[in-house]
């Protein structure tokens, strides 16, 4: 019983990754489903169109939040695996 406290946890990256990529996709895909249906910008989106940047860098954000969302998942189903089979 006392091993389980032995052994290193990087959780906290994990929510990280799992935290950034949820906010990521939020913002992203959110930003560009609202300016494209309502013709208004927020958040990731809103900050693009001050920067002079095209409509589709939003798009770009929420695959970037897709993208960790990935590595977060692949990383916790990698651990589940080994904790299984040690």
């Amino acid at each position: 019983m006392a091993n389980q406290f032995k052994r290193p946890d990087s959780s906290t990256g994990q929510g990280l990754l799992w935290l950034f990529g949820a906010i990521l996709v939020i913002q992203g895909f959110g930003s560009a489903i609202t300016e494209a249906g309502w013709d208004t910008s927020f958040g990731v989106a809103g900050l693009m169109r001050a920067a002079h940047m095209p409509e589709w860098t939003a798009l770009l954000v929420g695959f970037a939040g897709l993208a960790l969302l990935g590595m977060a998942a692949h990383r916790h189903h990698t651990r589940r695996r080994a904790d299984r089979h040690p």
